[in-house]
C-alpha cells in the first residue's frame, strides 16, 4: 500500500515521522524545498513534548509519481479545490484522501474528489514549524488522538485508521460530522483568539478577559451544532459540550472554571494562523470562525462572536489592527458595555 503526507508542515512532518517510525513506508511532500532537502538529508527532527529524529522520504508536489492508496491531506484550506484536482490524479480508483485540516473541509473536497474518496480526521494535538526537517510538537504526548470517519463509503478507513494509529489512539466516529463540531469549537475559540491577541491557547485560558470571549464562542458553537442538528462528540473521553455548555449563572460560572483545566494539555499551542499572519499571510479564518458563521446563518442562530473573531483577524491582514492581546477589548460591546478601539 503507497501512503502520502500532503502537507508536510509542522503537523504533516510529525505524522509522517512517527508512521516512518513505525516501520510503515510513506512519503512526505511539501512545496519547501528547503525542507524536503533538510528531511532527505538528516530526517525528521521532532522535538517539543517529545525529541527523536526519524528518517524519511520527502518529495516535492513535481517528483511524486504513479497512483497513492492512501493520502493525508495537511495543507491550509485556502487551496483545497485546486489541490484536490491535482490529488485526483495520484489517487488509486479505489483510494482516499483523508483530510486532516480543521474547520469543514469535507463537502469541498468530495465536490472534487467523489464522496466516497473522502475520509476526515479531526486532529487533536499541535504543532509549530521551527525550521527546514524540524518541527515541535506542542500538544503534551498523552494527547495524541485523532478522531477519524468516512464521508461517503470509502473501503480505506480500516488502512486510515491503522496509519494514525502509528502516532496515537483512533476513534472511528459513526458521527464524525459531531467530531469535527468538537474541534471547530476549540479551533473557533481558542486558534481565533490566539491568531487575533498573539496568545498561546494556556494564556488565552488563564486570562479572565479573554477566557470569557472564548467561553461565548465555545458556547455559540454548540447553540450553531445543536441547532443544525449535530450531536457533538466527546474530546478525549470527556463530553466538552455538556461541560461547556450552559443556560443559567451557575453552569456558567462552572463551565468558566472548567476552561484552564479543559485546556491544560494544550497550554503551548499558538494557531497556525497566527503564524501566517506573522509571515504577512492570508490565514484560515473564513474556514474556522468563518465556517461556524456560515453554520449560523443557514440556522437562524447569531453567532457574534465568532463574527467579530472573523473580523478582527481580517483587520488584522489589512493593516487595521496588529496582533495584540489589547485585541480583546473589541468584544466588549457584544458583552453590552461600550467597544473599546485598539
Amino acid at each position: 500500500m503507497r501512503i502520502a503526507v500532503y502537507g508536510a508542515g509542522a503537523m504533516g512532518t510529525i505524522l509522517g515521522a512517527y508512521i516512518s517510525r513505525a516501520g510503515v513506508p510513506v512519503d512526505l511532500i511539501s512545496r519547501n524545498e528547503g525542507h524536503v532537502a533538510a528531511l532527505n538529508a538528516r530526517g525528521a527532527h521532532i522535538v517539543g513534548t517529545v525529541d527523536f529524529v526519524q528518517p524519511v522520504r520527502a518529495l516535492l508536489p513535481s517528483q511524486m509519481q504513479g497512483e497513492y492508496d492512501l493520502i493525508f491531506l495537511m495543507t491550509k484550506q485556502r487551496e483545497n479545490a485546486q489541490i484536490a484536482a491535482f490529488l485526483r490524479g495520484y489517487l488509486r480508483a479505489d483510494g482516499a484522501v483523508c483530510t486532516c485540516q480543521n474547520g469543514l473541509p469535507e463537502p469541498g473536497l468530495a465536490a472534487v474528489l467523489g464522496a466516497d474518496r473522502v475520509l476526515g480526521c479531526a486532529v487533536a494535538w499541535g504543532a509549530t514549524f521551527v525550521g527546514e526537517g524540524v518541527s515541535r510538537l506542542t500538544s503534551d504526548p498523552s494527547a495524541l488522538t485523532f478522531s477519524l470517519g468516512a464521508y461517503g463509503k470509502s473501503g480505506r478507513l480500516a488502512d486510515a485508521q491503522a496509519a494514525l494509529g502509528c502516532m496515537g489512539a483512533v476513534t472511528v466516529c459513526d458521527n464524525f460530522i459531531g467530531a469535527r463540531w468538537s474541534k471547530l469549537l476549540i479551533n473557533s475559540a481558542f486558534s481565533g483568539l490566539s491568531a487575533a491577541t498573539g496568545q498561546t491557547f494556556g494564556a488565552i485560558a488563564g486570562n479572565k478577559a479573554s477566557r470569557r470571549v472564548a467561553q461565548r464562542i465555545m458556547k455559540e458553537c454548540i447553540d450553531v451544532a445543536k441547532a443544525s442538528g449535530v450531536r457533538v462528540e466527546p474530546v478525549q473521553g470527556h463530553r466538552i459540550d455538556r461541560l461547556l455548555d450552559y443556560k443559567g449563572p451557575l453552569k456558567r460560572a462552572l463551565s468558566f472554571r472548567l476552561i484552564p483545566v479543559a485546556m491544560k494539555k494544550h497550554a503551548g499551542l499558538v494557531s497556525g494562523m497566527l503564524r501566517d499572519l506573522q509571515n504577512g499571510r492570508r490565514c484560515e479564518i473564513d474556514f474556522i470562525c468563518g465556517a461556524v458563521c456560515r453554520s449560523a446563518g443557514a440556522c437562524g442562530v447569531p453567532a457574534p462572536f465568532n463574527a467579530r473573531t472573523v473580523e478582527i483577524v481580517h483587520g488584522i491582514e489589512e493593516g487595521k489592527y496588529a496582533v495584540s492581546p489589547s485585541n480583546i477589548a473589541l468584544y466588549a460591546d457584544l458583552f453590552g458595555g461600550k467597544r473599546k478601539q485598539s
